[in-house]
Protein backbone atom coordinates (compact mmCIF):
# COMPACT_ATOMS: atom_id res chain seq x y z
CA UNK A 1 0.00 0.00 0.00
CA UNK A 2 1.09 3.53 -1.00
CA UNK A 3 0.48 6.31 1.85
CA UNK A 4 1.51 9.54 0.38
CA UNK A 5 1.23 12.61 3.01
CA UNK A 6 0.63 15.58 0.83
CA UNK A 7 -0.09 18.74 3.45
CA UNK A 8 -1.92 22.16 2.06
CA UNK A 9 0.89 24.65 0.72
CA UNK A 10 -1.56 27.64 1.62
CA UNK A 11 -4.68 28.70 3.76
CA UNK A 12 -6.01 31.74 1.79
CA UNK A 13 -8.25 34.21 4.64
CA UNK A 14 -10.55 35.94 2.31
CA UNK A 15 -11.91 38.64 5.04
CA UNK A 16 -11.13 38.85 8.73
CA UNK A 17 -12.69 40.42 11.60
CA UNK A 18 -12.37 40.96 15.54
CA UNK A 19 -15.69 40.65 17.37
CA UNK A 20 -16.89 40.86 20.72
CA UNK A 21 -16.92 37.46 22.13
CA UNK A 22 -20.78 36.74 22.76
CA UNK A 23 -21.60 38.78 19.29
CA UNK A 24 -19.36 36.19 17.42
CA UNK A 25 -20.59 32.79 19.80
CA UNK A 26 -24.13 34.04 18.58
CA UNK A 27 -23.66 34.73 15.40
CA UNK A 28 -21.88 31.25 14.94
CA UNK A 29 -25.19 29.34 16.71
CA UNK A 30 -27.22 31.34 13.93
CA UNK A 31 -25.38 31.10 11.43
CA UNK A 32 -25.38 26.91 11.93
CA UNK A 33 -21.28 26.94 12.56
CA UNK A 34 -20.99 23.65 14.23
CA UNK A 35 -18.26 24.38 16.39
CA UNK A 36 -15.47 26.73 17.56
CA UNK A 37 -11.88 26.68 17.82
CA UNK A 38 -10.01 27.24 20.85
CA UNK A 39 -6.34 28.34 20.41
CA UNK A 40 -3.85 29.48 23.16
CA UNK A 41 -6.45 32.18 24.50
CA UNK A 42 -8.06 32.76 21.44
CA UNK A 43 -11.48 31.45 19.90
CA UNK A 44 -12.23 31.54 16.23
CA UNK A 45 -14.81 31.27 13.79
CA UNK A 46 -14.39 29.89 10.57
CA UNK A 47 -16.33 30.41 7.62
CA UNK A 48 -15.92 27.30 5.25
CA UNK A 49 -17.75 26.44 1.98
CA UNK A 50 -18.02 23.27 0.72
CA UNK A 51 -16.20 24.22 -2.35
CA UNK A 52 -12.83 25.10 -0.50
CA UNK A 53 -12.17 21.24 0.30
CA UNK A 54 -12.59 20.87 -3.29
CA UNK A 55 -9.82 23.73 -3.78
CA UNK A 56 -7.85 21.92 -1.30
CA UNK A 57 -7.99 18.82 -2.97
CA UNK A 58 -6.97 19.98 -6.43
CA UNK A 59 -4.58 22.63 -5.91
CA UNK A 60 -3.75 22.12 -1.44
CA UNK A 61 -4.81 25.97 -1.44
CA UNK A 62 -7.35 25.93 1.71
CA UNK A 63 -9.66 29.43 1.08
CA UNK A 64 -11.52 30.71 3.96
CA UNK A 65 -14.36 32.97 3.24
CA UNK A 66 -14.31 34.92 6.91
CA UNK A 67 -11.84 34.53 10.11
CA UNK A 68 -13.52 35.97 13.02
CA UNK A 69 -11.89 35.75 16.48
CA UNK A 70 -12.22 37.02 20.19
CA UNK A 71 -10.01 36.76 23.34
CA UNK A 72 -11.24 33.82 25.61
CA UNK A 73 -8.28 33.31 28.05
CA UNK A 74 -9.34 29.82 29.54
CA UNK A 75 -10.58 26.96 27.31
CA UNK A 76 -14.06 25.53 28.24
CA UNK A 77 -15.90 22.63 26.14
CA UNK A 78 -19.11 24.22 25.42
CA UNK A 79 -19.81 28.32 25.63
CA UNK A 80 -23.34 29.30 26.19
CA UNK A 81 -24.87 32.44 25.43
CA UNK A 82 -27.82 34.28 26.99
CA UNK A 83 -30.66 33.07 25.97
CA UNK A 84 -29.97 29.53 26.13
CA UNK A 85 -27.59 29.34 22.79
CA UNK A 86 -24.51 26.61 23.18
CA UNK A 87 -21.86 26.00 21.02
CA UNK A 88 -19.01 23.33 21.34
CA UNK A 89 -15.85 24.17 21.27
CA UNK A 90 -12.48 22.52 20.08
CA UNK A 91 -9.00 22.99 21.82
CA UNK A 92 -6.76 22.90 18.61
CA UNK A 93 -3.69 24.34 20.33
CA UNK A 94 -1.71 21.37 19.34
CA UNK A 95 -2.90 21.40 15.41
CA UNK A 96 -0.21 23.36 12.92
CA UNK A 97 -2.99 24.50 10.63
CA UNK A 98 -5.12 26.24 13.30
CA UNK A 99 -1.84 27.61 14.88
CA UNK A 100 -0.58 29.06 11.62
CA UNK A 101 -4.64 30.54 11.20
CA UNK A 102 -3.89 32.38 14.30
CA UNK A 103 -0.41 33.28 13.89
CA UNK A 104 -1.72 35.12 10.78
CA UNK A 105 -5.09 36.71 12.92
CA UNK A 106 -2.69 38.31 15.34
CA UNK A 107 0.27 39.42 12.86
CA UNK A 108 -2.81 41.58 11.37
CA UNK A 109 -4.02 42.46 14.53
CA UNK A 110 -0.65 44.23 15.82
CA UNK A 111 -0.46 45.46 12.21
CA UNK A 112 -3.77 47.65 12.03
CA UNK A 113 -3.16 49.27 15.34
Amino acid sequence: MDVEVSPTKKVLILGMEKRELNNMVWCAITYEVNRLFWIDGYLLCLEVYEKSFEEEIKDRVFPISQVCYAKLPNYMRIYKVEGGGQIPVVNASDMKLFRSILEAVTKAEVASL
